[in-house]
């Protein structure tokens, strides 16, 4: 009864997360589980089958009291004992069944899922990862998808097995005795009834907890990062920062108490009215025994029938519940499907020709996204998504890049360089206007060709929390050891990997947190030499190196350029004087356009740039002096 009542606890706590659902949620739920019809359709057989065995169990064993109170034989007793056995070993061995049955069918639907919410946010653009919360995204592919898969995991066998139980149990005690059964039954509302208030109480503790907990996980996981450990390190206050994750930790220990506590009281409280349930049948069934209307055997079958009973029926009552919870699990996994990626892959997509390719922009206008177009307010965690967005960032802009030629963007922070940079490899699409690659439009054209031909290094050089080896080949899984090598080599990290306990099986940490900023810039180049694209769109590539590594960089990438087209973003104007063109991007425009000295001698702002810059080297020249 106690186990009964812990349950009745658990479906009482969830009573507040559900809502209505649509019939088309439905649908869509089975045909996800179309797959494993044929599982499910077996797992429910067993399911009826375990219901079944309940309720011969108690009937036995009451044929047993009646056996020994009528003094029978002892082969009587003796068969009695042995159907109870075998009814057991039958029930352990469908329950064996039942539950494998189950775990491949809840395992393979978070599979199912799992891959197709996986798969569909690898599809979304980079817009939709600027905005999202990486936690809120993920809890969509662990809690979500383990709430959608309890629906036929649990809910389903379980309102099943319920009813067949529930119908068998009633219909055995009325036939043994209908004043009993109507007794007992009298003190279900009591069993029921309260878990409806206290549930309301319990999930508002619950709720509560899980923010207190989600304060105090946000802290550990922003503090314990390495540029936040460092932050912490450099400007916070040790005392300070304890005592305020003392006091969330404080929080969370005293919602646990009074959240224990209620616990507590309730189970406690529906323990006792099971138990008076069954005095209650003992002591009636007991009196019609002695005034020999009743066997003593069924007095004895009547009480562990009603053990059999109270179960089902609080389950059935709460059956709602965990649909309706299971189905809201589902929503959230769909709201997520459903939100249609702005970047779409061409169905009969154009191959692009062999040989050099050159860039092109053609009048090209662009503005990002409105967060509801590719976003949701549940993943940024906000009431309403911010619907500001679709002003224009570029305007006109127009350029070619012949093959084998390097075109240099330079201008103000902010002016639009990057965003012309991240429309080659489709990381946006254009709002008006044409990019081509090769002389095809960029959206006629798949991703892996994209992929295959083009090759970016970014500013922040992000690696994985992997090995230098599992970094290096994210471009060509196919590389051998001594490609590798090479790689390096041109980046000028071969001795630095070298003398590393691990060589090319190191671990660089979280984000190559293990590595310097150097180190880890030119092992992302390293990357891009390693994958030897036929064009190359470096975004601030040596922005984060000293002068020596720049140095020797630059000479890496000069081999490593030869033949092949370049689209360099500089902030050093010196690294970018032997372009073939540089453009100047001021607000979205290209403003100034030509060689080094066209444009120095045009004294624009091109020229203005070059000044301030050449000013201000001088200038820590003199101060390192």
């Amino acid at each position: 009864m106690e186990m009964t009542a812990w349950a009745q606890l658990h479906h009482a706590r969830n009573a507040e997360k559900s809502r209505p659902f649509s019939a088309a949620t439905l649908r869509r739920v089975l045909r996800f589980a179309r797959p494993h019809r044929a599982r499910l359709v077996t797992y429910v057989i067993l399911s009826v089958v375990t219901a079944v065995t309940a309720v011969l169990t108690p009937v036995l064993a009451g044929r047993v009291v009646d056996a020994i109170v009528h003094r029978s034989a002892w082969t009587v007793v003796a068969g009695l004992a042995l159907a109870i056995a075998a009814i057991a070993v039958a029930e352990a061995g469908i329950g064996i069944g039942a539950r494998l049955l189950s775990a491949r069918i809840g395992e393979g639907l978070i599979l199912d899922l799992r891959t197709a919410v996986y798969d569909h946010v690898q599809r979304m653009p980079v817009a939709f990862f600027t905005r999202t919360r990486t936690g809120a995204l993920v809890s969509r592919l662990n809690n979500d998808v383990l709430g959608a898969q309890r629906a036929f995991s649990n809910t389903l066998s379980g309102v099943v097995s319920n009813v067949v139980t529930l119908a068998l149990t009633l219909a055995v005690m009325l036939t043994l005795s209908w004043p009993v059964t109507v007794l007992a039954l009298v003190l279900l509302p009591v069993f029921v009834l309260p878990a409806r208030r206290m549930g309301r109480r319990l999930a508002r503790m619950s709720r509560e907890a899980a923010e207190h907990n989600a304060a105090m996980g946000n802290q550990m996981t922003e503090r314990f990062s390495a540029p936040g450990a460092t932050l912490v390190k450099l400007f916070g206050r040790p005392d300070r920062e304890s005592a305020e994750f003392a006091s969330r930790a404080g929080r969370v220990r005293d919602i646990g108490v009074r959240t224990a506590m209620v616990q507590y009281v309730f189970v406690s409280a529906l323990t006792l009215v099971s138990a008076l349930a069954l005095a209650l049948v003992y002591g009636v069934g007991g009196a019609l025994a002695l005034a020999h209307r009743l066997a003593p055997g069924d007095v004895v079958a009547l009480a562990l029938l009603l053990t059999r009973l109270y179960a089902p029926l609080t389950s059935l009552a709460s059956a709602r519940v965990e649909v309706m919870s299971a189905l809201v699990s589902f929503e959230r996994v769909f709201e997520v499907l459903d939100l249609k990626p702005l970047i779409a892959e061409p169905a009969d997509p154009t191959p692009l020709p062999d040989g050099p390719v050159g860039v092109e922009f053609e009048h090209v206008r662009f503005a990002y996204p409105a967060a509801d177009k590719v976003s949701l307010a549940s993943l940024e965690e906000v009431a309403k998504l911010d619907t500001r967005g679709g002003t224009e960032v570029l305007h006109d802009v127009s350029f070619t890049a012949e093959p084998g030629r390097m075109v240099a963007l330079v201008g103000s922070s902010g002016a639009g360089k990057s965003t012309i940079a991240s429309l080659l490899p489709r990381l946006y699409d254009v709002d008006a206007g044409t990019v081509r690659l090769g002389g095809v439009d960029v959206r006629e054209l798949s991703f892996d060709t994209i992929r295959g031909a083009l090759g970016m290094v970014t500013q922040d050089g992000h690696l994985f929390h992997e090995s230098i080896r599992a970094n290096l080949t994210l471009g060509a899984p196919a590389a051998s050891d001594d490609e590798l090598w090479a790689a390096l080599r041109r980046a000028r990290l071969e001795e630095l990997v070298a003398e590393l306990p691990d060589g090319l099986d190191t671990i660089v940490g979280e984000r190559g947190y293990r590595l310097s900023g150097g180190e880890r810039q030119r092992l992302t180049i390293a990357r891009l030499l390693l994958a030897q694209p036929r064009v190359v769109i470096l975004d601030e590539a040596t922005a984060h190196l000293d002068s020596t590594s720049e140095a020797a960089v630059q000479e890496a990438l000069g081999a490593a350029l030869a033949g092949r087209t370049a689209v360099v973003i500089a902030h050093r104007l010196s690294t970018i004087r032997a372009a073939d063109e540089i453009l100047v991007v001021e607000a979205g425009r290209v403003v100034e356009r030509g060689t080094h000295p066209e444009l120095l001698a045009a004294d624009g702002r091109y020229a203005e740039l070059y000044r301030t810059q050449f000013a201000a080297d001088a200038d820590d020249e003199e101060s390192v002096a």
